[in-house]
């Protein structure tokens, strides 16, 4: 939805707001300049992580000005060959990302029943967009680290790591489902269960 007025500064104190759009309003006549400001993003993130990649967003939470305003940013970084991005979706936000440095292997899967794989190897200056709901990732292919940035049309575009929400979910889903549904071993399930939830909770 359009805002139907300048802006609407994201605030917690409701004593001093409007409510509008999931979040409270500071009155525009209080507005400054920090409102709409976020510095550091030229800072490169630790990838030292298990799947090489830190995502670093800023989206209302970081910049409160982005309430209303259907749009918000991410930087990605990931470690030389085998950084992944791994495979989600955002339920709310189509994805546009421009590739700084580094090669990324990048795809996405159409829906059912065609489950078509798109995918390209993008270079630095290359643009690649992500349907919305879509599952999707970036690998990268290269031998020193990548970095991307990508812009989504959500103020909050919200974010399911496949893996994460599957075998990390709390409470667990119970194994027997996902021994059918995955057709694997239930020990596999279990193990991965375990391996997840430990790194997710």
């Amino acid at each position: 939805s359009q805002p139907l007025q300048d802006f609407c500064v994201a605030i917690n104190d409701t004593k001093n707001g409007v409510f509008v759009n999931g979040k409270f309003c500071k009155d525009p006549k209080l507005a400054n300049a920090e409102d709409f400001f976020y510095s550091r993003l030229n800072i490169p993130r630790n990838t030292s992580n298990p799947i090489g990649s830190t995502v670093t967003p800023i989206n209302v939470a970081q910049i409160s000005r982005l309430n209303t305003f259907d749009i918000c940013l991410v930087r990605i970084d990931y470690a030389p060959y085998g950084g992944l991005n791994p495979p989600h979706m955002h339920p709310r936000a189509t994805e546009i990302l421009v590739v700084l440095e580094g090669t990324l292997y990048v795809d996405f899967i159409t829906s059912n029943t065609d489950n078509c794989f798109i995918t390209k190897v993008l270079n630095p200056g290359d643009v690649f967009v992500f349907p919305v709901g879509l599952i999707h990732f970036q690998f990268n292919i290269g031998n020193t680290k990548a970095v991307a940035f990508a812009g989504l049309n959500s103020q909050n575009p919200g974010v399911i790591t496949i893996a994460n929400v599957i075998f990390g979910s709390n409470p667990p889903i119970n194994p027997d489902v996902l021994t059918k549904a995955f057709q694997l071993d239930k020990n596999i399930v279990t193990y991965l269960q375990s391996k997840f939830w430990s790194d997710n909770n």
